[in-house]
């Protein structure tokens, strides 16, 4: 707009503007408590708003016509502008002033029926021939027109304006019509570098997509949203799209910009606005981005939406959009990390994170894995199950989780369960990292009866504790005694199969080469299913044995006893010292037969009855085992 100067004709007196013509005024227009004294026939020969109050008024004889212009677009100083015009004072016409004039003239209805070349005519062409077709010009005209929000919607000014951006955001910026700064060049408009002013031909080598996320980030939230969504329609990029919420909303919500990774934090613009950011309520722009967010997955994109959750909470949103950010989050939650997970409970709550979001959140992935298993095939495996691999991870997250959590000490042992119930046992292959958050929470909570450590515990399956994690549980303190014998038995389990499959190993590299009748994965499947059934046989089988080497060594001890007391008899006897067969005979011991009485022991033979001979057979047995022992009484 114009200054005021001498050269216009116009000054100003306080709230008063007049116009030195040699002649007094005959109307008043108002304007937001700022009184225009203005001469009735420039304004009746031009606007048809005014001709028609002028001629409303004859009736009341009134020498000086007072009237109040309500809800004028632009206040005094558009109507400064247009009394200019109608005075025939020369008007310029700019991006910020063009959407409020236009606006103006269609309130008073400045149409070339009033006049060739009326006002109306002017805005309009000034605005489809020079505001449509530059992009700084395009934003500045959105900027201006939200306090004229609804005269502009019915000038088409928004829409128009609106498709003019996203037709220049699909196309090449060095198609525009402009030389402009970008990434540190100075481009021409035909997209080459220019080196003092001079065309030097070398073209920009340059992908970047994002040149236009600070420039549209001026534009409010409401017209942003309808930006974001006219682009939407004519065919960009999604990636392209959510990186422009995404810079929108860190630039709006303190804080959350710590929470996404990968953004260069120096802004890439083409326009150089003056005008300041505007400043939305907090409340709605975090509204109205969760309902912008596509269905998109990423690790970026997660960590974006976990800090969106955290400022909504902090904020204090509504209770579908904190629902709306849970379920986002849930579908890709095998995509989050630890740091992004801990939100601390911003309320009265006692304990420090808020737990009872993230099992929320758990919930909405195991419902959405449940949703993707029925229509995968069954496995008697899951890690041959295409969901197997985000649970798996969703699993150990929730391990790590709890074991940050533990350590505070208002989180109660049914949270903690909770927690770790949330995801069923068979999505983890080792309990190792569920062992160590309970002997965190143990540690951190020492007053725990035993009662609620061991139904702590009953979450955990010893038999997926790795060796390591069994040796550590069997001289843990802080675990009742109960669960410590049932870790001592598994691990001597462990300790079991390990040994029996080093011995299968060499009977196998000893034994010939059979052919494989069954397949190795089949094998393991079968090992893995029936293995408890193997265990339990095999502990079976140890128990007849040690029962029967039992009853042998209690029978050797008592031949033993025997052989002891017929020694001590025979010491004592003197005829034992003439007679070594005869000795040889109490004891039961059997020598061998000279040459020279070999005919006397087959006349002496006499056939044994059968329990004798079994005896004897028994007895021979035992003491041939142990000669050698014998030789030493």
């Amino acid at each position: 707009m114009a200054p005021a100067g001498k050269d216009s004709g116009f000054h100003r007196e306080g709230n008063e503007w007049f116009y030195k013509a040699g002649l007094p005024s005959d109307i008043i227009v108002s304007v937001d408590g700022v009184n225009f004294h203005l001469h009735k026939f420039p304004l009746m020969a031009k606007c048809g708003k005014m001709a028609r109050i002028y001629e409303e008024s004859q009736s009341t004889h009134v020498k000086i016509l007072t009237t109040v212009l309500e809800e004028f677009p632009g206040g005094p100083d558009t109507f400064l502008i247009v009394a200019k015009f109608c005075y025939s004072v020369k008007i310029e016409l700019t991006p910020r002033n063009t959407t409020m004039v236009y606006c103006a003239a269609d309130y008073l209805e400045m149409t070339e029926e009033y006049g060739e070349g009326n006002l109306l005519s002017k805005a309009e062409s000034f605005f489809y021939k020079s505001i449509l077709r530059n992009w700084k010009d395009c934003i500045l005209a959105l900027q201006s027109s939200e306090p004229v929000m609804h005269g502009a919607e019915k000038l088409q000014i928004i829409s128009r304006s609106l498709n003019a951006l996203s037709v220049m955001v699909c196309t090449d910026p060095s198609l525009f019509g402009w030389p402009m700064m970008m990434y540190g060049s100075l481009q021409s408009p035909g997209g080459s570098i220019l080196w003092n002013g001079i065309n030097t031909g070398a073209r920009i080598q340059s992908s970047e997509s994002d040149w236009w996320f600070d420039d549209i980030s001026y534009l409010s939230i409401v017209l942003f949203e309808r930006l974001i969504k006219t682009m939407e329609v004519r065919g960009l990029r999604p990636e392209n799209l959510v990186g422009a919420i995404m810079y929108y909303a860190r630039k709006y919500l303190p804080g959350l910009g710590r929470w996404h990774s990968g953004q260069s934090s120096i802004p890439r613009t083409v326009a150089s606005f003056s005008l300041k950011p505007v400043a939305p309520d907090q409340r709605v722009v975090l509204e109205s981005i969760e309902k912008l967010l596509p269905q998109k997955k990423g690790k970026s994109f997660c960590r974006f939406l976990l800090g969106l959750l955290r400022v909504a909470l902090i904020l204090g949103v509504d209770q579908t959009c904190k629902d709306s950010l849970e379920q986002r989050i849930g579908v890709q939650l095998e995509l989050a990390t630890l740091d992004s997970v801990l939100i601390p409970s911003y309320s009265d709550a006692d304990t420090l994170y808020n737990t009872d979001c993230v099992q929320r959140i758990i919930h909405h992935f195991m419902s959405t894995e449940s949703r993707i298993e029925s229509f995968s095939p069954t496995s008697l495996d899951m890690e041959t199950s295409p969901s197997s691999g985000p649970i798996r991870k969703v699993a150990k997250l929730i391990d790590s989780y709890i074991a940050e959590v533990a350590s505070d000490v208002n989180l109660k042992p049914t949270k903690i369960r909770s927690l770790a119930e949330a995801i069923p046992g068979s999505a983890r292959s080792l309990h190792d990292g569920l062992y160590r958050a309970l002997d965190i929470y143990f540690k951190a909570h020492p007053w725990l009866p035993e009662k609620e450590k061991e139904e702590l515990c009953n979450i955990i399956d010893f038999q997926k504790l790795s060796i390591d994690a069994c040796a550590h549980a069997s001289q843990n303190e802080r675990l009742p005694l109960r669960i410590v014998l049932q870790v001592l038995f598994f691990e001597q389990m462990h300790l079991r199969t390990a040994l029996a499959g080093c011995l299968h190993v060499l009977d196998a590299e000893s034994a010939p080469a059979a052919p494989a009748t069954v397949p190795v994965e089949m094998a393991g499947q079968i090992v893995q299913r029936d293995g408890w059934v193997t265990v339990v046989r095999e502990n079976q089988v140890l128990k007849v044995d040690m029962e029967r080497m039992r009853s042998r060594v209690g029978e050797l001890e008592e031949e033993f006893s025997k052989i002891k007391q017929e020694m001590k008899k025979v010491s004592k006897s003197h005829s034992s010292l003439s007679s070594p067969r005869l000795v040889a005979r109490k004891i039961g011991c059997k020598l061998l037969p000279r040459p020279s009485d070999a005919q006397r022991e087959t006349l002496e033979i006499t056939e044994p009855t059968p329990r004798a001979s079994s005896v004897e057979k028994a007895r021979s047995s035992n003491h041939s085992r142990h000669r050698k022992s014998f030789s030493l009484f």
